[in-house]
């Protein structure tokens, strides 16, 4: 009976003290209202534009401004790519991710992720590729090719050597494939494909000779005309495609309401604090953010959909 009693005792110490080990991590992490997640301490993640270190040091300053903001601790991380991030937002280690349309599109489906606001950035003057005063939350992607070359429209790039990005790229692939293929010319069957790992390389592979046209965002130049500044003037877009919506900000699909509208505040505040302008534009030349909802992104499914189609 002792010993029963003994182990009953033990048991009841060992329940005790899980309680209050998970109690502890509820408290660090966040709770579950009715409502839904609010967080006790805030993950943001970041994906690289540039090397990892490197992006992080430019990112971690925003804890602090974003713990002002929120009043709560604020953790900055950097991913290794876009795969890693949605992967840690479903395992609920982070609560906001910097996502570009096709992975947020992607997060979204698996129920993984929800937009909550877009990038905004100066938009360009095309063809001249400067820069306007403009504000803009979505941007186009642009054929590009040698001024010269012969090739004056989307009609003269039959059997031409091609530049894109990934696959899963808006502007490097998707959105000018669809596009020339609505028109009657398939890119995939009727040109040389080849892949190129950055915008700014497949604006120099053109100038080069290398590439008979590129497909990039617009406008990818001025970063090529840093080492080549003719590049200005010797590539000339010869198409522009509908409009793509810029990057996202995107938090956890079960994060409550009211958190959701106090984060957005926040990010909007910081934007446009001195301080926060600085590294926004440092990290993604992100200039300030705006409002989204998912069906400002039906756009990058419906072309996401008629790619697949092209391919089979």
């Amino acid at each position: 009976m002792k010993i029963k009693k003994l182990l009953v005792g033990m048991l009841a110490v060992s329940v005790a003290a899980i309680t209050a080990a998970c109690s502890n991590n509820s408290n660090s992490e966040g709770t579950m209202t009715k409502s839904g997640y609010m967080p006790k301490e805030l993950n943001v993640e970041f994906v690289p534009s540039v090397q990892a270190n490197k992006m992080e040091a430019k990112a971690k300053p925003l804890e602090g401004l974003l713990k002002k903001q929120l009043g709560i601790p604020v953790h900055v991380t950097v991913s290794t790519d876009y795969n890693g991030l949605v992967e840690a937002m479903a395992s609920k280690k982070v609560d906001v991710g910097f996502m570009p349309p096709d992975a947020y599109v992607l997060a979204h489906k698996k129920k993984i992720a929800d937009v909550l606001l877009q990038s905004q950035r100066y938009g360009y003057a095309e063809p001249s590729g400067k820069l306007t005063n403009k504000l803009v939350h979505e941007y186009r992607s642009g054929i590009y090719v040698k001024k010269g070359s012969g090739i004056k429209s989307w009609k003269d790039l039959k059997g031409k050597k091609i530049g894109v990005m990934d696959a899963t790229s808006s502007a490097g692939y998707v959105f000018p494939i669809v596009e020339l293929h609505k028109k009657g010319l398939n890119v995939l069957q009727d040109c040389k494909v080849v892949q190129v790992k950055g915008a700014d390389q497949a604006i120099i592979s053109v100038e080069n000779g290398d590439l008979d046209a590129a497909f990039t965002y617009t406008d990818a130049r001025p970063v090529a005309a840093k080492d080549d500044p003719k590049i200005m003037k010797n590539i000339v877009p010869i198409y522009l495609t509908k409009p793509i919506p810029n990057d996202t900000i995107s938090v956890r699909h079960d994060m409550s309401p009211k958190f959701r509208k106090k984060l957005s505040k926040a990010f909007k505040a910081v934007a446009k604090s001195k301080k926060g302008k600085k590294i926004i534009e440092s990290i993604y030349e992100h200039y300030g953010y705006v409002d989204a909802k998912d069906s400002d992104f039906d756009i990058i499914r419906d072309y996401q959909q008629e790619l697949s189609k092209i391919q089979k």
